[in-house]
């Protein structure tokens, strides 16, 4: 693994022989991060998004559970 700065990027050189699968889904959380390293959000705002998502997921998934 080769790691290299520039004045504007972070350059990280793999082998061809890593897992491409692992290597997007450690992509995703940098991307991620990135984009909300500047919000600033009150727990309880998130947690009551997370109880929405969960909410619909459940309504359109409850049937492959209940049968």
């Amino acid at each position: 693994m080769i790691v290299e700065r520039t004045n504007n990027e972070l350059i990280i050189r793999l082998p061809a022989t890593v897992d491409a699968a692992e290597i997007q889904d450690l992509l995703s959380y940098l991307r991620y991060q990135e984009l909300t390293s500047k919000f600033t959000v009150k727990q309880s705002k998130v947690d009551k998004l997370a109880r929405q998502v969960n909410q619909g997921w459940w309504e359109r998934n409850k049937d492959k559970f209940i049968k």
